[in-house]
């Protein structure tokens, strides 16, 4: 079960097709739904993402700057299909860590769009992933 906080925002994103209140008011979210690493079990985590042309989407595992990757990045590196709700629309996609040079490319434009990506960074030693998210069939 996701924590209280993740929870309130899947609870009121899956209640007004994809839109939420409070921090989040201004922003775009998914819910990402993955396979537990090692439990198998499904697991749904909110996030910011990017759109990257057409059936494709960029999220960023920065864990809010954290210094390891988070959980949900370990569950679609061992099972890399997942399901993604976005609005109202619900999808299955393949989730894949961008190579070093596309990671790059993506990544500034993250940070042109949100600074705050920087800030993340900035807290970390570690290069924090960009994942693609393709539309599957």
């Amino acid at each position: 079960m996701p924590n209280p906080f993740h929870q309130q925002i899947i609870d009121e994103f899956r209640t007004n097709g994809g839109r939420v209140g409070g921090m989040f008011a201004d922003s775009e979210l998914i819910l990402l739904t993955t396979r537990g690493a090692r439990s198998g079990k499904p697991h749904t985590t909110p996030l910011g993402f990017l759109r990257d042309g057409p059936g494709r989407i960029l999220v960023i595992a920065s864990a809010g700057g954290a210094p390891g990757n988070p959980d949900w990045f370990r569950n679609v590196q061992a099972q890399p299909r997942v399901t993604v709700e976005i609005g109202a629309e619900t999808y299955e996609a393949l989730a894949v860590a961008l190579p070093p040079e596309e990671r790059d490319a993506a990544w500034a434009r993250a940070v042109a769009r949100d600074p705050g990506w920087a800030d993340y960074q900035a807290k970390v030693t570690r290069r924090i992933p960009v994942v693609a998210l393709t539309r599957a069939g």
